[in-house]
């Protein structure tokens, strides 16, 4: 409770309401995604086209979740191409 609440005295959320804790979660999934997609983008610039499971390993991203959550981000960014061949996924850059 000691850092939520010094996240809404940082940001002038003095309030205990639940839209405020929506924002602070939305902000915080955001800022997640953003720095597991960014990982993603650094571990493709530097190897090249990769297939999803040495994606995974490249960018040291624990579980399945969050690396479909990075390309799902990339992808809306138009960043990577993905490609699916005889159920394997195949990721480049643009």
């Amino acid at each position: 409770m000691h850092v939520l609440f010094a996240y809404y005295a940082e940001n002038r959320y003095f309030c205990r309401d639940k839209k405020v804790l929506k924002v602070f979660k939305y902000k915080k999934m955001t800022e997640t995604v953003g720095t597991l997609a960014g990982a993603v983008w650094t571990a493709l610039n530097e190897n090249g086209t990769l297939v999803a499971k040495d994606l995974k390993k490249a960018a040291k991203i624990k579980c399945d979740k969050d690396l479909f959550l990075a390309l799902g981000w990339l992808l809306r960014e138009d960043k990577v191409d993905v490609k699916e061949e005889e159920k394997v996924l195949t990721i480049t850059l643009k």
